[in-house]
């Protein structure tokens, strides 16, 4: 009796450990649980990606004094070279005009004013301010009444071609009006022609046929081979024109020039006004 008897509250005991461990156990748990939340903010960022409220913090770095200035340099460099650059020039420039020539020199005496001239060009520009032309031009060189006499021939054409390469600079003035000035070396070929003459060959020069260019040992070739001339001339030439633009890229132009050239003795000197277009 007395075993059964102290085994059963043996058994009760057990029980009732059993029961309040459970109780204890579940209150333990309950009061670990709110602490669950508290934990995960600090495991939260290592397990997740950045928010946008962090990339300033990992930007700001980039944007510190010593790192930003090293890093908007390259942008500063490779600016300037995809950049064009306007050019406010052309770089080839063509003219074209006409007009009329004064004789100067032993030439006026000789040929008189108003002869037809023709003149075309093209220019290199190298800046807005400076370039190089070149100019091929013809002139008439009508001869007056006293030269025909001292020929002793009825009629008579005479001409030069002139080939003139100049530096040339540029003038803007305004926007609309501009003007140049050139100089520089030219080369000249006159001929002409008699109709007819009556001179004897052999007969002492005037000084038309010398201006003519056809005298020898001062006297006419015996051979009567002086009804037609032909000379070559090297000189230089100078002057100056203004221009008035009527489109973005056509412009007109009044010039005056200077050419003289010598070979020989003898001289050709011209004072072409010319007005044309330039473009």
């Amino acid at each position: 009796m007395i075993r059964k008897f102290t085994a059963v509250p043996t058994l009760r005991v057990a029980l009732w450990s059993s029961f309040f461990l459970t109780i204890l156990g579940s209150g333990l748990q309950a009061q670990q649980t709110p602490a669950e939340p508290t934990q995960a903010p600090s495991t939260a960022p290592t397990d997740s990606k950045p928010s946008p409220s962090s990339a300033p913090s990992t930007a700001a770095p980039a944007q510190a004094p010593g790192q930003s200035s090293s890093s908007q340099e390259p942008a500063d460099d490779t600016t300037p070279g995809r950049k064009l650059k306007v050019r406010d020039y052309r770089t080839w420039a063509f003219n074209v005009g006409g007009g009329a020539d004064l004789g100067n020199g032993t030439t006026k005496t000789y040929v008189r004013g108003g002869g037809g001239v023709i003149a075309a060009g093209v220019a290199r520009n190298y800046s807005k301010y400076f370039g190089l032309r070149a100019d091929f031009q013809w002139d008439n060189l009508p001869l007056r009444s006293s030269a025909l006499q001292l020929a002793q021939a009825p009629g008579a054409t005479s001409h030069v071609y002139s080939l003139l390469v100049d530096p040339v600079i540029n003038i803007q003035v305004t926007k609309t009006y501009g003007g140049y000035v050139l100089i520089g070396p030219s080369y000249y070929h006159r001929s002409g022609k008699l109709d007819s003459s009556t001179a004897i060959p052999g007969s002492a020069c005037n000084g038309f046929w010398d201006w003519w260019g056809v005298c020898s040992a001062l006297s006419l070739p015996l051979n009567g081979k002086f009804l037609s001339s032909s000379q070559n001339e090297f000189g230089y030439n100078f002057g100056g024109g203004v221009t008035r633009k009527i489109r973005p890229n056509v412009e007109l132009y009044a010039e005056f020039r200077y050419l003289h050239g010598k070979h020989s003795g003898v001289t050709t000197d011209l004072r072409p006004i010319t007005v044309g277009v330039r473009w």
